[in-house]
C-alpha cells in the first residue's frame, strides 16, 4: 500500500513540474510578462522578458513565433525612439517571413521600417518599404478600412518634427468615409491634428480638431481617449488664460480618470471573488468526498455549513453587484453634472461676451455721433450770432433744441455704459447738502415757472453742514427727479424735502423725498419707468419728450452709493419718489471754493490759438468761434506736423483733437511737453467709455472740452488761461 501511496505522489509531483515548465516556458507566458511590464511602462523589463520569448521560439525551432517576437522588439524599440535598433528587428523579421507564409504581421514589419526610416528623416528609403507594405497587402486583398499604416506614417512625421506632411497625412485620413473601423483612428487622428495646431500657436483651429475627437469618440464611448482629449482642452484653455473653462475640463479629466480607476478595480474585485468562489467550490467538493469516505457520520453537518458557505457567496455577490452598479450610476450623474456645469459655465461667458458687445457698441455710436452733433449745434450758434431774420429764427431754436436733446441723450448712454461697465467711481468728498440742494433750486426755477408750478425746498436743520459722499452723483439724482416732476406737472406743487434719519457717531443717513402733483404713474407701470428707454406709455413720450433714460440711471446711480429707490403714484394725482443714503460727517470746515468767474471777451481779444483737427467742418466751426472773438486761429490736420510747427512757432494756447490721423492726440501731447512745458493745451474729444479727464490729463493736458460743447462753456474754458 506505501509503495503504491508512494508511485501515485511521485506521479503527482512528475505531473506538476511538467506543468508548471509548461506554464513559465512558453510564448505566452512570456508575452503576458512583456505586455505587463509593458502596461507599467518598464521597458527594460519588456525588452528581457520579450528577448526570451524570441530564445524559446529558435530553440523549439518556432519560426512564424520568432518572427511575431522579433517584431514586436523591434516596436518596442521604436518607441523608445531606438531606431537603429528598432530598425535591426523589423528587417530580422522580414527575412524570417521570406521563408514563411506572407501575413499581415510582414506587411506591417515593412511598414514600420518605412515609418523608422521617415521619424529618421530618411523619406527616400521609407517611401520603398511604404512601397512594398502596400504591393503585399493588396497581394494578400486586404483592405486598410481602419488607415492604421497612414496613422503611423502621420506620427513617424511628427516624430520626425516635419509638421507639415504630418498634418497633410492626418488630414487625408479625416476626408475618408465613415466606417466601423476607422472611427477610433479618426478620433486618435483629430486628437494629433489639435495637439499640432495647438504646438503652432493656431489656437482657434486646434480647439475645433479637439471638439471633432470629443465628437467621434462619443460614437464609440471610450472613456480614457475622452480623458487625453479633455485634458488637451483644459491645456488649450490654461494657455489662452482662461481659467474658468480650463478649471471645468481639468476636473472633468479627473472625474472620468477616477471613473476608469473604480471599474478597473471592480473588473479585478469581480474576478477575483470569482476565484475565490471556485476554489470553494473545488474545496467543498473534495472536502465532500472525504468526509463520505471517512466521516460518514459528520455528513450532513458539513452539507448545512456548504449550503450556508454558497449562500453566504450569494448574498456577498448580490450586495457586490449592487454596490457596482450603484457606483457607476453615481459616476455617469457626476459625469452628467460636470457636463452640466461646463454648459452653465460657457452660457455664463456667452452673456458676458454679449453684455460686453452692447456696451462696446452702445459707446462707439455714443462717440461717433458727437462730432456731426458738434458740426450741427456749432453752425446753430454761429447762424444764431450772425443776426439771422426772424423767419430763420424760429427754425434755427428748433435746430438748437434739437441738437441739445441729442446731445443730453446720448451724454445719458453714456452714463448708463459706464455703470453697467463698472468704470464709473465713486467720489468721498466733504460737501455741503445745504448749498447743494439751494443750487439745484436756483438753476431748477425757470423751469417751474415756465409750468406755473409752485416749487418748494425743505431741508432738515438737524442735518449736519460738513458731509463726506460723492456730490456730482447726488446732484446728478437730485436734478433728474426734479427735472421730471416739473416736466409732468403743471399748474402744481414740487416738493423737495430732505431730512436727517438717524445720526451715530461720524454717521448719517439723509432721507429724500421728491413729491409733485403732476400726471401720475399707471400702476402696472411702477416698475417698468425704471428700466431704459421707458416713460410709462406712447402717449406720455410723444406728449413730453424726453429720453426715457434718466430714471434708468437715478436707479443706477442711487444702488451706486447704497441705496434704494421707491416709489408711489396715482393717476391725476401726482408721484412720490424716496430713498435713503449714508454719509459720513466730516467735522473739519471746507475749504472756500473760489467761484468760477465768467470769461470777459477782453480776455481772448488777439490771441493766437494753434487748433490741431482733422474733420474739416469742426475746422470751419471752431475757427469761426474764435474768430468771433478777435482770436487768431491757425489749423493743422494731423499730429506730426503739429509737433514739427510748435518747435519753431509759439501760441498762447493749443486745441488738441484727442483722434488723429496718425499719432494720436494724447501722444502728440507727449512729444510737445517735451520742450514746450508752458503752452497750455486744452483736450477736444468726443469723450468715449475708455476715455476719462484724469487719463487725458495725465499725458500733459491742462483742461478738457467735451464734444458737442457748449458756446459759452468752451469760451469759459479758454479764458481761464488767459487771466
Amino acid at each position: 500500500m506505501k509503495y503504491y501511496l508512494f508511485i501515485v505522489v511521485c506521479f503527482f509531483n512528475s505531473f506538476l513540474y511538467s506543468q508548471t515548465k509548461k506554464n513559465t516556458d512558453s510564448v505566452t507566458y512570456y508575452n503576458k510578462l512583456a505586455n505587463s511590464n509593458l502596461n507599467n511602462k518598464k521597458f527594460d523589463q519588456a525588452v528581457y522578458y520579450t528577448e526570451k520569448s524570441i530564445n524559446f521560439c529558435e530553440e523549439n525551432g518556432k519560426k512564424e513565433n520568432l518572427a511575431n517576437q522579433t517584431f514586436k522588439l523591434g516596436k518596442i524599440y521604436y518607441n523608445q525612439r531606438k531606431f537603429e535598433d528598432a530598425l535591426k528587428n523589423f528587417h530580422k523579421t522580414v527575412s524570417l517571413f521570406d521563408t514563411l507564409k506572407p501575413s499581415c504581421t510582414k506587411v506591417l514589419a515593412l511598414h514600420y521600417i518605412g515609418v523608422t526610416n521617415t521619424a529618421k528623416g530618411d523619406y527616400k528609403t521609407a517611401n520603398v518599404y511604404y512601397t512594398k507594405a502596400k504591393d503585399l497587402l493588396k497581394n494578400l486583398n486586404i483592405n486598410d478600412n481602419a488607415e492604421i499604416l497612414n496613422y503611423q506614417k502621420a506620427l513617424a512625421f511628427k516624430t520626425n518634427n516635419d509638421l507639415k506632411s504630418a498634418i497633410k497625412t492626418f488630414k487625408a485620413i479625416t476626408k475618408k468615409p465613415d466606417n466601423n473601423a476607422i472611427i477610433k483612428t479618426k478620433v486618435d487622428t483629430y486628437y494629433q491634428l489639435g495637439l499640432i495646431e495647438g504646438q503652432l500657436k493656431r489656437n482657434d483651429s486646434a480647439i475645433i480638431y479637439f471638439n471633432k475627437a470629443l465628437d467621434y469618440n462619443a460614437k464609440v464611448n471610450d472613456f480614457s481617449k475622452k480623458s487625453k482629449i479633455v485634458l488637451a482642452i483644459s491645456q488649450y484653455y490654461k494657455q489662452n488664460k482662461n481659467y474658468d473653462l480650463a478649471y471645468s475640463y481639468l476636473d472633468e479629466h479627473y472625474q472620468l480618470e477616477n471613473y476608469m480607476l473604480k471599474l478597473k478595480n471592480a473588473k479585478i474585485d469581480l474576478d477575483e471573488f470569482q476565484k475565490f468562489k471556485k476554489n470553494q467550490s473545488l474545496s467543498n467538493t473534495i472536502k465532500k468526498e472525504s468526509e463520505e469516505k471517512f466521516q460518514l457520520k459528520t455528513y450532513r453537518y458539513s452539507k448545512l455549513v456548504s449550503i450556508l458557505a454558497i449562500a453566504l457567496i450569494s448574498i456577498l455577490s448580490l450586495l457586490s453587484l449592487a454596490l457596482y452598479k450603484n457606483n457607476i450610476i453615481r459616476n455617469q450623474n457626476n459625469l452628467l453634472l460636470r457636463e452640466k456645469n461646463k454648459e452653465l459655465i460657457l452660457a455664463k461667458n456667452k452673456a458676458e461676451k454679449a453684455s460686453k458687445a452692447r456696451s462696446e457698441f452702445l459707446s462707439t455710436v455714443s462717440h461717433e455721433l458727437r462730432t456731426p452733433l458738434n458740426a450741427i449745434n456749432g453752425i446753430t450758434h454761429i447762424l444764431l450770432e450772425d443776426k439771422p431774420k426772424k423767419k430763420q429764427l424760429k427754425y434755427l431754436e428748433s435746430l438748437k433744441f434739437s441738437g441739445n436733446y441729442l446731445t443730453t441723450f446720448i451724454n445719458e448712454i453714456l452714463e448708463i455704459n459706464k455703470i453697467d461697465s463698472t468704470k464709473v467711481e465713486v467720489e468721498n468728498i466733504s460737501f455741503n447738502l445745504k448749498e447743494l440742494l439751494f443750487n439745484i433750486q436756483s438753476s431748477l426755477k425757470e423751469l417751474a415757472t415756465a409750468n406755473k408750478n409752485y416749487f418748494n425746498l425743505e431741508i432738515d436743520k438737524t442735518i449736519p453742514d460738513n458731509l463726506i459722499g460723492d456730490p456730482t452723483k447726488l446732484s446728478q439724482i437730485i436734478l433728474n427727479l426734479i427735472n421730471n416732476a416739473l416736466k409732468f406737472t403743471q399748474n402744481g406743487h414740487v416738493n423737495v424735502i430732505a431730512k436727517l434719519y438717524s445720526q451715530e457717531e461720524e454717521n448719517a443717513t439723509v432721507y429724500f423725498e421728491i413729491v409733485d402733483t403732476g400726471i401720475g404713474i399707471p400702476e402696472d407701470k411702477l416698475q417698468s419707468v425704471f428700466e431704459s428707454f421707458s416713460q410709462g406709455s406712447i402717449e406720455v413720450n410723444r406728449k413730453y419728450g424726453g429720453t426715457g433714460l434718466g430714471l434708468t440711471i437715478v436707479k443706477k446711480l442711487i444702488e451706486l452709493l447704497g441705496g434704494e429707490i421707491k416709489l408711489k403714484s396715482e393717476v391725476g394725482k401726482g408721484s412720490t419718489f424716496t430713498f435713503k443714503l449714508n454719509f459720513k460727517i466730516n467735522n473739519e470746515p471746507l475749504e472756500v471754493i473760489e467761484e468760477v468767474k465768467p470769461y470777459n471777451d477782453k480776455q481772448l481779444k488777439n490771441k493766437s490759438i494753434l487748433l490741431i483737427e482733422d474733420n474739416k467742418i469742426n475746422q470751419m466751426i471752431t475757427r469761426k468761434m474764435l474768430e468771433n472773438k478777435n482770436i487768431t486761429c491757425e489749423i493743422v490736420d494731423n499730429g506730426e506736423d503739429a509737433v514739427e510747427l510748435l518747435k519753431v512757432k509759439r501760441f498762447d494756447m493749443i486745441l488738441m483733437d484727442v483722434h488723429l490721423p496718425g499719432i494720436n492726440g494724447t501722444t502728440a501731447t507727449k512729444l510737445i511737453r517735451e520742450f514746450d512745458k508752458a503752452t497750455p493745451i486744452i483736450a477736444l474729444t468726443a469723450i468715449s467709455l475708455d476715455e476719462n479727464r484724469d487719463m487725458l490729463l495725465s499725458f500733459g493736458m491742462d483742461d478738457v472740452i467735451t464734444k458737442p460743447f457748449v458756446p459759452d462753456e468752451f469760451y469759459s474754458t479758454i479764458a481761464k488761461f488767459f487771466d
